[in-house]
């Protein structure tokens, strides 16, 4: 007997099929993807739904790591990944997903499900980096990352001084003060 994976792309059904249950009530979307309605929507199933279109070699990061983490209510469009340096990852669906080559370290990384995510640390600091804007939205999912990863301000610096010469470093520094100082 085959065993369906809770969440379920159109390589599991076709479209029309899952679309049906879906109206039926019997499924709901997770980006793209689809799941039993009596399912908790979490993490795992978060990032089963983007794995076909991340590959095994790609990190989910920035506001796709977010929204995985359940610090943004939504997916992001485009989703955002990043490959370590030299490892010459492609995304399988392009117009779908960023992707981005970094410095990376493994303690930097978590495994959900079989999708690798940026930890929630790593993600507040990209975020604190990297958004565009560094609005209240933004602010909310650092604040949320923050609490559910239980770390702190100390530890942001820790992270931020971790690599020498780390682009954007003072910005995401008075970003994270003017947060929390």
């Amino acid at each position: 007997m085959t065993r369906l994976s809770p969440v379920l792309r159109t390589s599991d059904l076709p479209l029309a099929e899952l679309g049906a249950a879906r109206l039926d009530g019997e499924l709901f979307s997770i980006d793209g993807c689809f799941a039993p309605v009596d399912l908790v929507e979490n993490a795992i199933y978060r990032a089963g739904s983007i794995t076909a279109l991340a590959g095994t070699r790609l990190i989910a990061e920035q506001h796709t790591a977010a929204w995985i983490w359940g610090a943004r209510l939504t997916p992001p469009a485009p989703h955002q990944f990043c490959s370590m340096s030299g490892a010459r990852a492609r995304s399988s669906d392009l117009l779908r997903a960023v992707v981005r080559e970094v410095t990376i370290d493994d303690d930097e990384i978590i495994a959900v499900g079989d999708q690798r995510v940026t930890s929630p640390l790593r993600t507040v600091t990209d975020l604190a980096r990297y958004a565009t804007p560094f609005a209240s939205r933004e602010q909310a999912i650092v604040r949320s990352l923050m609490r559910f990863g239980r770390f702190s301000l100390d530890e942001c610096a820790n992270a931020l001084d971790r690599r020498r010469n780390l682009p954007a470093k003072k910005r995401a520094w008075e970003r994270l003060i003017a947060l929390y100082g």
